[in-house]
């Protein structure tokens, strides 16, 4: 499937990598990278992990503490957000109307 990133998504995405970055050299480009790995899993079975109420589905990234939020839309995985575990994690909700 083919991913695609909201442009919310692609911001939170944005700040967290460039949080890490001013914190260590490389740090972001790792979050990033790993965020791409992650997503390369979800296009090959986007449905491995559960919808959840609100008709979204998520993913834990395994180092960094972010998860994916996404839903599925026709041949497309859309990202909606790219969110800190535990730094008020529902803030994008409002994304999904």
């Amino acid at each position: 499937m083919i991913v695609e990133f909201t442009t919310e998504a692609k911001r939170d995405l944005f700040e967290a990598a460039e949080y890490y970055e001013d914190r260590e050299v490389d740090l972001g480009k790792r979050l990033r990278d790993e965020v791409a790995e992650v997503l390369k899993t979800v296009a090959s079975a986007p449905c491995l992990w559960r919808e959840r109420e609100a008709g979204y589905r998520r993913v834990n990234c395994p180092v960094f503490p972010y998860y994916i939020a996404y839903v599925i839309r026709e041949e497309c995985v859309v990202v909606v957000a790219v969110a800190h575990g535990s730094r008020n994690p529902g803030f994008w909700h409002d994304r999904l109307r």
